[in-house]
């Protein structure tokens, strides 16, 4: 985004029950399953869901006592879990069907260590991470704010709290800033669309939310009621994997920066840590959230890049977007590379990886969140190297 200048800019988030979500959400859940039996599992699940009708699909390498029956099992249990209990899509009556199967040994052989050869990466692409000041966790606002639109509204449902009476899992939010020489003022506009029960209206359901946006927006920050915008068809009963179907990895600007950072391509979900689609986009933004905690700048963007059965990358970049205080970017790639193993192994050690931690990450957005030391999830958001690089630029 331009530091200079007068612009509005928007991100979009989607709720736990959107219907891409779910299928995340059940990627995840197998993920897990595998991490959870043995850490070195190797799991790519992709899943689809439409009305009444899951299908799991992809490849694996992990222990025999995690069952296709398990597996749908899970599956069920997480939509339980996110509330459907539909006609058209329930959890006791879809029908869930498992063909995953075992992994290429053509692709194994490139990633398994062997010999003088360490892990290679689980293919080849480009990863991105991004870190700025516009929030407290260091993440671009619109994308920020529309997110914790919809958690609120979530955590109201699953309460049952009357607040949110009659709103169902499926939902989305928009929001556009208006920004000011690179800092975000204020809203212009809000779009939520959630699906609910029949009966209610749509002004009912824009009486419910505007206490929910104006809370989660700074002060001042409200936009016009003109431009507050709930369901704006009218009405939204038919939704979830009935209304549309959901697909593993469609909401990939959702999951990362909101359209504020590059993106290389990858989805996440449902991919095991050998997976630098997964993997190396988290030590990225662990990266560039560490670049800017430390106070180097107020915005960082780093790619990198790799080979499938390589296990060094092949390019680390950095930009500062003119906002770095005196500080060289190539200087700071070098830094950078001798503090953190960037090979998909050295990553994977590092911020932990080969734990079952996956499934929170499915919804609501794979960074700025809070890592939770307990439970183990989202490593890649501490700051545990701000020190060490105020250090090495001598701040």
């Amino acid at each position: 985004m331009r530091d200079t200048g007068e612009y509005l800019f928007t991100s979009e988030s989607v709720s736990e029950g959107h219907p891409d979500k779910v299928a995340d959400r059940i990627s995840d859940t197998v993920l897990d399953a595998y991490l959870s039996a043995d850490p070195y599992s190797r799991v790519a699940c992709e899943t689809l869901v439409t009305t009444n009708r899951v299908v799991l699909a992809g490849e694996t390498r992990g222990p025999g006592n995690v069952t296709p029956e398990l597996l749908i099992h899970l599956a069920r249990m997480a939509i339980h879990d996110i509330g459907y209990e539909q006609d058209g899509f329930h959890w006791k009556d879809a029908h869930i069907e498992c063909h995953l199967h075992a992994q290429s040994e053509h692709i194994a052989q490139g990633v398994d260590a062997a010999g003088n050869k360490d892990e290679g990466a689980g293919d080849q692409g480009i990863m991105f991470g991004y870190a700025c000041t516009e929030t407290p966790d260091l993440m671009p606002a619109p994308l920020y704010y529309a997110h914790t639109i919809l958690r609120r509204v979530s955590e109201l449902r699953r309460i049952k709290d009357p607040a949110v009476k009659g709103l169902l899992p499926d939902a989305k939010s928009q929001v556009t800033l208006r920004y000011v020489d690179g800092r975000p003022v204020g809203a212009t506009s809000v779009v939520v669309s959630t699906q609910h029960e029949e009966g209610l209206e749509q002004s009912e359901i824009k009486a419910m939310l505007r206490p929910i946006v104006e809370s989660t927006l700074p002060d001042g920050w409200m936009c016009p009621d003109a431009e507050f915008y709930v369901n704006p068809t009218g009405k939204f009963v038919i939704g979830g994997p009935d209304g549309d179907c959901g697909l593993t990895g469609r909401k990939i600007i959702v999951d990362t920066y909101g359209g504020a950072a590059p993106h290389g391509g990858g989805a996440f979900s449902g991919k095991d840590p050998t997976k630098v689609d997964r993997s190396a986009a988290y030590a990225c933004r662990y990266l560039a959230k560490n670049v800017v905690a430390a106070g180097l700048a107020e915005r960082c963007t780093i790619q990198v890049s790799y080979a499938i059965g390589i296990s060094k990358p092949l390019s680390v970049y950095f930009d500062l977007h003119g906002t770095g205080k005196d500080i060289d970017e190539a200087k700071l790639a070098r830094v950078v590379n001798e503090m953190v193993n960037l090979s998909p192994r050295g990553i994977r050690e590092h911020l932990h990886l080969n734990r079952p931690i996956y499934v929170p990450t499915s919804a609501y957005g794979h960074f700025g969140r809070s890592p939770d030391a307990e439970k183990g999830t989202f490593t890649w958001e501490k700051t545990d190297l701000a020190d060490q690089l105020k250090g090495a630029f001598g701040r």
